[in-house]
């Protein structure tokens, strides 16, 4: 049997070694080594041992060697990997983009196992992410654009139950109390028995005007009690997990509050078109402090002692006090040095005649990727920082 993996430790896999090496980067870092394709990334490295591990819209999982960015293997799939891998013991699970879901062997990337889903697809031009696995007592839980959730099993891919929404599920799960919670493009948020796939309670957002069925896009966090998710009705919601009601919600005016993430018994809350950066009780939403930011917030935060790092897709990374929100540095993506000024000022707001430049909200998702947007979240790695932008580079900072 293979060890039990918990939602905690699932986090801590997602965000690196940030637990075991929590000394703070107190000062801008530089330029380790960069590794670049020819597309994008919207996926975060995943770091295990002395191996990173990223996905991209190249169709392929790189696995590059953490001291100089060599890669060493990679693994090709059919379709653009829009999710993180997720790796348990020895084997690394990655939804591919394409309809499958697949199990390699960590060290070398042979195929163990590979499971066909009824189909992916995307939702509009802003669903940026697919659905990445997690591990919770030797089930592999996965959302798919099919409108299920899979349940499959870790050594052989049989799947042991699925669970069926109205529309894609592209947030990534997370478990908790023998729960699993996840959201659908559907506007309805779920709890189902992660062990049997029985439903236990469903949330329905409550709409927006531009968006009236409240697609449910963030991947929830938890703690304590509640479970935490945002929607695009300009909502994130703070729900019980045993019974699913709303113990407070935070609204926004001008966009989607899809990122959130808890740290040291605070809740961090990422905004798109708000463009802010919250910190807040969990417990009851009160506000500890808010942080402009220059742009959009997808990705989560990766934390150290006293610092978060989190990216904006104007193409910067961010080291932000966890106690304060004070900006400690910004790190610049060469993109974002190159591209700028076509498109804004130098304060970072859009030049005055942006809209005789960009026509529509697909050519400013062009935008971004050609400014490097970090969609993705960071991963802490003791003397270094990783991110990867949609300019298609995965950069590891160093001390």
């Amino acid at each position: 049997m293979r060890t039990l993996i918990t939602a905690g430790f699932v986090a801590i896999m997602m965000i690196g070694w940030t637990q075991s090496s929590p000394t703070d980067f107190t000062e801008l870092p530089t330029i380790h080594w960069t590794f670049r394709i020819d597309t994008s990334f919207f996926s975060s490295p995943v770091i295990d041992g002395a191996s990173v591990y990223i996905g991209g819209m190249d169709s392929s999982l790189h696995v590059l060697n953490m001291s100089d960015g060599k890669e060493l293997w990679r693994f090709q799939t059919k379709g653009p990997i829009r999710s993180n891998a997720c790796i348990a013991g020895e084997q690394l699970f990655l939804n591919g983009g394409d309809g499958f879901i697949y199990a390699l062997n960590k060290h070398t990337g042979k195929l163990i196992w590979q499971f066909e889903t009824k189909g992916e697809r995307k939702y509009d031009f802003a669903d940026y992410f697919h659905s990445s696995p997690v591990v919770y007592n030797d089930l592999v839980l996965v959302g798919s654009g099919d409108g299920n959730l899979y349940a499959l099993e870790a050594e052989t891919g049989k799947e042991e139950w699925r669970f069926s929404t109205g529309n894609v599920i592209h947030s990534t799960p997370v478990v908790a109390n023998d729960k699993v919670f996840f959201g659908s493009f559907d506007g309805y948020f779920y709890a189902v028995n992660a062990l049997t796939g029985d439903f236990v309670w469903t949330f329905k957002t409550v709409g927006h005007r531009y968006f009236p069925v409240g697609e449910v896009q963030g991947s929830p966090s938890v703690y304590k009690n509640l479970v935490f998710v945002g929607s695009r009705d300009y909502n994130v919601y703070a729900l019980d997990q045993e019974k699913g009601f709303c113990h407070w919600n935070k609204a926004f005016t001008n966009g989607w509050g899809l990122c959130t993430t808890v740290s040291d018994s605070v809740l961090y809350i990422g905004s798109a078109d708000e463009r802010v950066l919250i910190a807040a009780d969990p417990l009851t939403g009160d506000q500890l402090w808010q942080q402009k930011m220059e742009f959009l917030v997808f990705g989560n935060n990766a934390f150290t002692n006293g610092l978060l790092y989190v990216g904006t897709t104007i193409g910067k990374l961010h080291a932000i006090s966890k106690a304060t929100g004070e900006k400690v540095w910004s790190f610049e993506t060469d993109s974002y040095k190159k591209y700028r000024d076509l498109y804004f000022k130098p304060d970072d707001s859009y030049r005055d005649d942006i809209y005789s430049i960009i026509h529509s909200n697909e050519e400013f998702l062009d935008v971004e990727c050609k400014l490097g947007g970090v969609f993705s979240t960071p991963v802490i790695a003791g003397d270094y920082v990783l991110f990867s932008n949609a300019d298609g580079v995965l950069y590891c900072l160093s001390r």
